[in-house]
């Protein structure tokens, strides 16, 4: 250890959320009951440390439905499927369960009420995500137009006829998205919104925890991983509030330990599907460097538990 002294100020809440780990517990629980192995269509939440985990259980984590045998179980991850993906299954009589985020799935439900209602919808979200690429799945091409940002709205192309309406992916930047949708009721006066956002409660926590403890930080370290979009948001949310030195890290020997030198408070933090032993890891590394002093700075407490689906708990 050297004589560098080092506040960390450690943001609350962080890391897993409960759609994250009712996931982990589905596949950990399926392990159980039916053995290894047990089949995952993509990474189950967005973590190598976490996938790494669960594949040394008996997982095995494949690209597409085509590469699960028959007569094993198969896992679809916490960020939802194309209504093509289960029904598949069904054709193929494969044993499936789906990890899907129960907050997601409310916007999939959203997005069929709209349909139903002869609404032409406007997703909020980021090309190519699989959360994105599974809401969109839920209703027939041409239904729902997606928008990344602002820039998109002018060059948007929306049926005339019909009434509009917007959902967002769940795990936006909060202000980003606050600012899209203000572009597009200017737009479209009429524009149909959800009663209630459809960014998750763990995004906004995480997000209002990482703008208090910027305030007065030298840097930023997310532990998230590099395709994980609620981590990414946080090193922006962290760069947009006072603290343009925010770094996204997976774990701790991706520190730069000279840069991290010459920083005297830094702000930690994890995205909602890093685990709490990563940050640990971070931690205790930091320790081993320096003489650190550790303020936790906790916005709210989260509860919320979402029940593991029927075959699991029969």
């Amino acid at each position: 250890m050297t004589e560098n002294n080092l506040t960390v100020r450690l943001a609350a809440p962080r890391g897993f959320c409960a759609g994250v780990d009712r996931a982990i517990q589905i596949v950990e629980k399926c392990l159980e009951k039916y053995g290894a192995p047990v089949f995952v269509r993509h990474e189950i939440v967005h973590n190598r440390f976490v996938v790494e985990s669960l594949e040394a259980k008996g997982a095995v984590f494949v690209d597409e439905l085509e590469e699960v045998p028959a007569d094993v179980p198969v896992i679809f991850s916490a960020h939802g499927v194309p209504k093509s993906v289960p029904e598949e299954a069904e054709r193929r009589n494969l044993i499936y369960l789906d990890a899907t985020c129960p907050l997601v799935s409310k916007v999939h439900v959203a997005a069929e009420r709209h349909f139903r209602s002869d609404r032409h919808i406007i997703l909020i979200g980021h090309a190519g995500h699989p959360e994105v690429i599974g809401t969109m799945g839920q209703l027939p091409e041409g239904a729902i137009s997606l928008v990344e940002t602002v820039d998109d709205i002018p060059n948007l192309k929306v049926p005339k006829n019909k009434d509009l309406a917007y959902i967002t992916q769940t795990t936006l930047s909060l202000d980003d998205t606050k600012l899209i949708i203000e572009a597009l009721e200017n737009q479209f006066p009429k524009l149909i919104g959800p009663a209630k956002q459809d960014i998750c409660y763990a995004t906004t926590n995480r997000q209002q925890a990482v703008k208090i403890i910027s305030e007065g930080c030298d840097a930023v370290l997310v532990i998230g991983a590099p395709n994980s979009s609620n981590s990414k948001r946080l090193v922006e949310v962290a760069a947009m509030n006072g603290c343009l030195d925010s770094k996204l890290i997976q774990r701790a020997s991706d520190i730069d330990w000279t840069w991290l030198a010459t920083k005297k408070v830094v702000g930690i933090t994890a995205g909602a599907s890093a685990p709490e032993v990563l940050v640990e890891e971070v931690l205790e590394a930091c320790t081993e460097k320096f003489n650190v002093a550790i303020e936790e700075v906790a916005i709210t407490r989260e509860d919320v538990i979402f029940k593991l689906p029927k075959q699991l708990t029969d």
